[in-house]
């Protein structure tokens, strides 16, 4: 389901991901969330941005299957969780997601 939130976007947004990895917890994670991106956003990396580690965008299984009553709503709130994340990879912070219906 990740693998098709992640191919559900349009080709230029991942064309601009850089040093970013996407995976998967199978545990429930940290209350409240079903995902979370740790790293620089594109829009705070400077000509200084080198040589670090990937960002990670982390996708909390149990937590998204503990909501959803059927696959159909599973792979939408992954679709849904994979974009929001993906959104702070590009600097978009919480309030303008929200307001954006991610």
């Amino acid at each position: 389901m990740v693998a098709t939130a992640l191919d559900s976007l349009p080709a230029e947004l991942g064309r601009l991901m850089s040093n970013v990895a996407v995976t998967v917890e199978h545990d429930p994670g940290p209350p409240g969330l079903l995902g979370l991106y740790e790293g620089i956003p594109l829009t705070s990396r400077t000509t200084q941005y080198a040589g670090v580690l990937p960002d990670r965008i982390t996708i909390y299984r149990q937590a998204i299957c503990a909501i959803c009553r059927t696959e159909d709503e599973a792979a939408a709130e992954v679709r849904r969780t994979v974009i929001h994340e993906v959104g702070h990879h590009f600097g978009i912070d919480d309030d303008r997601l929200d307001e954006l219906g991610w």
